[in-house]
């Protein structure tokens, strides 16, 4: 018996910042797939290659790491004031779940980019030369997300001299502004009300069974912790922790912690279905260290050291919607994040990761809330940079959702 020929659908892999993931309008689905559903998860999880016990992502497009086993999906907005919604999907490389809790910062610079290369924002609103500003709907999370994309000729600028430690070839600098940034699903910038929580783990995860926690909703859900609590200097490598199944699982156990604090979760094992958000980074006063590419960063070229995980990894460089929440947590004196930066609320911070260092800022206010004073954030921004990587087709087995 003859088999049904493999679908083509039209799709772009793209790079945006330190992330790669494979981008499609929605139109261009298979109707099944244009829902939300358990046929559209199907679909991406093959178009990654995932869930793969192999955990090398051979028969996919997905590159086996947290930063590559990413998709897009973008549709023109009916919402007044944004040209598209963008919805993410964090596709996990051995499980079966494709987590759509938060959103990817690193790819939303390419979301922007992707928009005007689809056709998806309005000819009018495209400058021949300058730049377009895109407005974002993130689906996801609900937010507003305004991407400044450089253009040349009416089509979008990829080559440029700006340089993102983690990328290494230099590209044209965009933009991107993440306007109210704090989670709606737990209704404040910090759920629990406090700067600094404690957190009750196992004592095999840190002796005495707490540790202090700085739990932030910018971006995405955060769990910052001091990394001398945990014996490390936030220098440490990305290959030194994930080659530590010991030190993953207790910042798992961390983060398992800080998901029930912020009511992200309602029992442990929920943590297994939400692998995506929160996450979790360790932070740490300046330290002078190597880089991956070899490079010294020096003590003195930052203002903390930040070390981020991602679905149970450290990252090679930053996620970007971690580094909304360190901006974000700078500006507000009293957080762990700020207590590492020297104590003082700073608009702009530079810190240190795996690949080099990152330059954020971010507004941030204290007004009168209904039970005393508040912090808010209006904006937070950054820099990143994307291109298309491929275009065409990506194919699947026809019976795959």
């Amino acid at each position: 018996m003859r088999s049904a020929s493999p679908l083509r659908i039209p799709a772009t892999y793209m790079r945006g910042g330190t992330s790669k993931g494979v981008f499609f309008r929605l139109d261009d689905l298979p109707t099944a797939c244009q829902v939300p559903g358990l046929a559209r998860d199907r679909l991406l999880q093959r178009v990654i290659g995932s869930p793969d016990p192999y955990a090398a992502h051979i028969d996919g497009l997905g590159g086996a790491t947290s930063s590559t086993s990413k998709c897009v999906i973008l549709s023109r907005s009916t919402r007044p004031g944004h040209d598209v919604d963008y919805l993410y999907a964090q596709v996990a490389i051995t499980s079966d779940l494709v987590d759509g809790s938060g959103n990817c910062g690193n790819l939303t610079t390419a979301a922007g980019a992707f928009a005007l290369h689809a056709g998806l924002v309005d000819v009018a609103r495209v400058p021949q030369d300058g730049v377009c500003t895109v407005r974002l709907w993130q689906a996801n999370i609900g937010k507003t997300i305004l991407a400044h994309v450089p253009v040349a000729g009416g089509q979008v600028q990829e080559d440029g001299a700006f340089m993102l430690d983690g990328v290494a070839f230099p590209a044209a600098e965009i933009v991107l502004e993440f306007l109210d940034p704090a989670d709606d699903d737990t209704g404040a910038l910090f759920p629990t009300g406090q700067t600094v929580d404690e957190l009750s783990v196992p004592e095999d995860v840190v002796p005495g069974g707490r540790i202090a926690a700085t739990l932030i909703t910018a971006g995405i859900p955060m769990v910052f912790v001091r990394a001398a609590d945990l014996g490390y200097t936030c220098t440490e490598s990305r290959e030194r922790i994930n080659r530590d199944p010991v030190a993953l699982a207790r910042f798992e156990a961390i983060r398992v912690a800080g998901a029930l604090r912020m009511g992200l979760i309602r029992t442990p094992e929920e943590a297994a279905t939400r692998q995506h958000s929160p996450k979790i980074a360790m932070v740490a006063p300046p330290a002078t260290y190597r880089a991956a590419n070899g490079q010294t960063v020096a003590a003195g070229d930052v203002d903390l050291l930040v070390r981020g995980l991602s679905m149970g990894q450290l990252h090679h460089a930053m996620m970007g919607t971690t580094s909304v929440a360190i901006a974000t947590a700078a500006a507000i004196p009293g957080t762990l994040v700020s207590q590492a930066a020297g104590g003082a609320a700073r608009a702009v911070v530079r810190f240190g990761h795996p690949s080099g260092t990152l330059r954020v800022g971010a507004t941030a206010a204290c007004c009168d809330g209904p039970s005393g004073p508040q912090w808010r954030v209006t904006r937070a921004v950054m820099s990143r940079s994307a291109r298309i990587l491929m275009e065409g087709w990506v194919r699947v087995p026809a019976g795959c959702f």
